[in-house]
């Protein structure tokens, strides 16, 4: 009997409901001949990466060592079905560069993409576009100081498609073809990323690096390097740094996927088993160690310090307290003291967020141990002053350490903290059969580049609750001071206002002593569930019945409300809860649109019923229960990832939301000074400049989508913030969305005593319902937004509008295909041809819950002098669309990731949410899953250039650009400038 696996039955289940047309039958590739793997580590052999450690094999790994050094980890997993994923690092990074090199590692990745010995020039991109994967996502490559890493998830993927992609990522790694034309063409692409990267922030950045890690290669090793460097580099010399590192010894794969994993472990032996080093290994440059300055006080070690001045950025102070990075061995009681040290980071951490919850000097602070790039064991500590006191803030802040140094924890401290590692620690073994192989070779590369082992998620919890009995307030109190102890101290003061402080007096803050502060310790409380009011009276179920698709059904109560539920154990452990409810963007208007902004920050800790937020806190501590909060154009949403043992509780928080919300003022005023510190920093770059504006031009001034001012948040209040959400939140339908591994009968019982117990919700006012969503006039000038961030930064938008709704979601779905086909072509000319634009991107948005709306919006990060080259290669591609058909294969590259991504999507129960919300109101979203797969995989050249004309021949795009201040919009590159439609906020 052939039994689908569990994670494969969404996916089998979808087949014949989505597809309408019957697809041709693929022609079958040869069946790959593989040797059986030789180099193994079974059975008393250690696995290489568990040397020298006592953690238990992860049995599911194989692993296996080439006699060239060659390394590799391979496993079968089948999330989501038929993809394999494969990583292959390199042992050498930016930390592995000379002075001369700087940036080499980073520029050898690009161009190994470019060329290589099975691949022609630039064909690697499309080949694996051919193959299913998405640039991008699917297929990418990281470097980072210590590691480079190519990443390639292929879906679909039979044993001839797994041996064709392992043929030909050996090429690129082992026989780049490296040549000066390829040189040529990813130099200016890498020159673009830096410029995109360049910014304040950046800046800020280099100045951390080089105070905190002064005297050591990561002070002023970033892996983007220096244009000097980039523009000597040479052939010979990029040929050079890839003799050096990239060498069989310096080489781990990765596999994880659904297919044999012996298979997979002989191809990494055929394609990478022959493969030699040239000339004799290096050893690995030293990273060096942090190191007290002469003369510093031994029990204070205060070095180095540093304050920066950025106008546009707002106040933050960070100092590290630092030890050298070893190579240790990862045992169980290494790991033992790992865990003790979180438990002793989460009570500070969360004595520190309750004095900023109470209103004190700082708007967060955070306590975080880390080892960066294997450059040191460092404690560092963060935290955002709310005025230019920050030595009152630093004080403060210093102070709530101070007294987790003197006194030792509460046992409740301790056990709540416990409760919280225990649920995250249960949730992995309870999802671990759902775990996308991605992730799991992700977290192989990650042990490697730490130098550390891997554990099964059992071992992990085994290992916590084995300790319990460590986890006592001496113990973690002898964390907490080893966690302080350090050869070094460091500090860097970020300020916008020049004078403020100098180098000296932050480090006479630092060397202060400060009176221990207790204040902030969270006295024992119990809260129980059993204990708050109910919602209301109990209610009942009026109709359940299936909704035809799945075994999903619709549960209507007699109050109104609806529930769509899906009770399937496709993810063990995992229930996700949406609910929908009121008008969205629609419920406001000009005068009230700041407490929108506000309420995205600020409803949710305003607390339920008797609840404030450190109640919420300590009511789902052990639990697996949340509550993002989100405005979308026509709805609000609550959203919860959580579990059957905790859902009953997470309904009722929501449904107490909405009968019984509280309003305390703080979490509200805290908003406020968030927003108004952040203001600024949006322009410092034209990204920043994109983030905060392009909604509120892009929907032609439209007061709702507007970034608020700080004059406009000097005028919010919380009384203002009450009377504007109060009536809100009793407006409109509800509908619950509840997916996943859950007991359906109980739940609904569940929802009787809380969604259903709701009184009867008011009507959504006409007013709001009336508001749309307007596109800016395309006939008008260009217009132009400044910012001030570094001269030669600018982004430019151009955009046209579609349309919204449900009833034309099979168009939109063909849209998304012409909005990637667009996509392809704009990263073709502004990345791969000119170098003018790292990453151009082309989406399309469709607002379901509105009939209009919609846009079809390029952007680009470039140089001012390429704003003109930006928007006259979207014109001509929007022009060719509309007047010459793609070719099939052109066609080919976008529908078959789509179509992937699609069916490895609905192998999970978000999915299906996504699809299904608010389908209790409108259930032509029902009907409309029948030709998903195929709205998004199929068409025909005649068919995008049809949706051509319709959306790009009927107007010119609406343009946008942002340049730096003091400029003007040029009109041609290199030509004369033009000041357009000059706007400003």
């Amino acid at each position: 009997m052939n039994l689908l696996s569990r994670a494969a039955r969404p996916l089998a289940l979808l087949l014949p409901f989505a597809l309408v047309a019957t697809p041709l039958p693929a022609q079958e590739a040869p069946v790959p001949v593989v040797p059986a793997p030789k180099y193994l580590q079974t059975g008393d052999q250690t696995p290489w990466i568990y040397r020298g450690s006592d953690v238990p094999r992860d049995k599911e790994w194989l692993f296996g060592e080439l006699p060239n050094g060659v390394r590799y980890a391979v496993r079968h997993n089948g999330v989501p079905p038929d993809q394999i994923s494969i990583r292959v690092r390199i042992d050498a990074g930016s930390l592995y560069e000379t002075d001369a090199e700087q940036g080499y590692a980073h520029l050898l990745e690009h161009m190994t993409f470019r060329q290589s010995k099975y691949l022609g020039d630039g064909e690697a991109i499309p080949k694996f576009q051919s193959l299913g994967a998405t640039f991008g996502s699917d297929t990418n490559a990281q470097t980072t100081p210590t590691q480079t890493v190519y990443e390639l998830d292929v879906p679909n993927a039979d044993n001839a498609k797994i041996a064709e992609v392992m043929k030909l990522l050996s090429g690129m790694i082992q026989e780049p073809t490296l040549s000066a034309k390829g040189l040529s063409e990813d130099l200016p692409i890498v020159l673009a990323e830096k410029r995109e990267r360049g910014s304040q922030a950046e800046r800020v950045s280099q100045a951390t690096r080089e105070t905190l890690f002064h005297g050591q290669p990561l002070a002023n090793r970033l892996p983007i390097g220096t244009e000097k460097t980039l523009n000597a580099a040479t052939p010979a010399t990029i040929r050079a740094f890839h003799d050096r590192w990239y060498r069989p010894d310096n080489t781990v794969v990765v596999i994880a996927g659904d297919a044999d994993p012996q298979m997979l472990a002989g191809l990494v032996e055929k394609w990478f088993g022959n493969w030699k080093g040239k000339g004799p290994k290096v050893p690995a440059p030293s990273f060096g160690e942090p190191v007290a300055p002469s003369g510093a006080n031994p029990d204070r070690p205060v070095g180095e310090t540093r304050v920066l001045v950025e106008p546009d950025l707002p106040r933050t102070l960070t100092y590290a307290v630092l030890r050298p990075w070893h190579q240790v061995n990862d045992t169980i009681v290494y790991n033992q003291g790992i865990l003790l040290d979180a438990v002793a980071q989460a009570i500070i951490n969360r004595r520190l967020e309750a004095r900023a919850r109470a209103g004190g000097s700082y708007l967060y602070a955070q306590v975080q141990d880390d080892k960066p790039s294997r450059s040191a064991d460092a404690t560092f500590v963060s935290f955002a002053p709310l005025t230019e006191d920050w030595q009152t803030a630093l004080t403060d802040v210093r102070a709530v350490i101070a007294d987790a140094l003197a006194e030792p924890p509460t046992q409740e401290e301790i056990d709540r903290e416990a409760a919280e590692l225990d649920v995250a620690f249960s949730s992995q073994v309870e999802q671990r059969s759902v775990l996308a192989g991605s992730k799991l070779a992700d977290d192989v590369v990650n042990a490697v580049d730490i130098r550390e082992a891997v554990a099964a998620p059992e071992t992990v919890l085994q290992v916590f609750r084995g300790m319990k009995d460590q986890l006592t307030p001496s113990n973690v109190l002898k964390h907490t001071r080893e966690l302080f102890k350090g050869r070094v101290e460091r500090g860097i003061y970020l300020t916008p206002k020049e004078g403020e402080a100098t180098a000296e007096v932050l480090r006479d803050a630092l060397l202060k002593p400060v009176q221990a502060d207790s204040s902030s310790r969270l006295a024992a409380k119990t809260i129980s569930f059993s204990e708050l009011p109910p919602v209301g009276k109990p209610g009942t179920v009026t109709a359940q019945a299936p909704i035809g698709v799945l075994d999903i059904e619709k549960v209507s109560f007699a109050n109104g409300v609806n529930a769509l539920m899906w009770a399937n154990d496709a993810e063990p452990g995992r229930v996700t809860v949406k609910v929908r409810f009121g008008s969205g963007y629609r419920a406001f208007d000009a005068k009230d649109a700041v407490y929108a902004s506000l309420g995205q920050k600020a409803l949710v800790p305003s607390g339920v019923g008797p609840l404030d937020i450190e109640d919420l806190d300590r009511i789902s501590n052990g639990r697996k229960m949340g509550f993002d909060f989100k405005i979308d154009d026509a709805v609000f949403t609550f959203t919860a990832q959580t579990r059957e043992a905790d859902l009953a509780d997470q309904l009722y928080l929501f449904a107490a939301k909405l009968a019984n919300p509280r309003w305390d003022a703080n979490p509200v005023k805290r908003a406020i000074a968030a927003d108004k510190l952040a203001y600024e920093t949006y322009s410092t770059s034209p990204e920043g400049v994109i983030q905060r504006d392009l909604a509120y031009y892009q929907r032609n001034k439209d007061a709702r989508f507007a970034t608020p001012t700080p004059a406009q948040l000097d005028v919010a209040t919380p009384e203002g913030f009450r009377k504007t959400w109060e009536p809100l939140l009793k407006q409109g339908p509800v509908e619950i969305l509840i997916f996943g591994d859950y007991d359906k009968a109980k739940a609904i019982e569940a929802l009787t005593r809380t969604f259903g117990a709701l009184p009867a919700r008011e009507a959504i006012p006409a007013a709001a319902l009336a508001r749309t969503e307007e596109f800016p006039p395309s006939s008008q000038p260009t217009t132009v937004l400044h910012h001030r961030g570094d001269a030669d930064q600018a982004a430019a938008v151009i955009s046209w509008s579609t349309g919204g709704g449900v009833a034309n979601l099979p168009e939109s779905r063909q849209l998304q295909i012409l909005a990637n086909l667009f996509n392809n072509r704009l990263l073709d000319e502004m990345r791969e041809r000119t170098g003018a634009s790292y990453s151009p991107q082309v989406v399309s948005d469709w607002p379901e819950d509105l009939k209009q709306g919609g846009t079809i919006t390029a952007l680009g990060q470039l140089k001012p002098g390429d704003v003109p080259t930006f928007f006259a290669a979207a014109d001509k591609i929007v022009h060719d669309l509309q007047t010459t058909p793609a070719s099939a294969e052109e066609l080919e590259r976008v529908t078959e990731p789509l179509k992937q991504m699609i069916t490895r999507a609905s192998t999970g129960n978000t999915f299906w949410l996504w699809q299904l919300e608010g389908a209790t109101t409108d259930p032509r979203r029902i009907a409309m899953l029948r030709s998903l797969l195929t709205d998004y995989s199929r068409t025909t050249p005649q068919a995008m250039q049809a949706l051509a004309r319709k959306y790009f021949g009927a107007e010119p795009g609406w343009k946008l650009a942002v340049i730096p201040e003091g400029q003007k919009l040029a009109t041609r590159k290199g030509g004369a400038d033009d000041d357009g439609n000059v706007a400003s906020r």
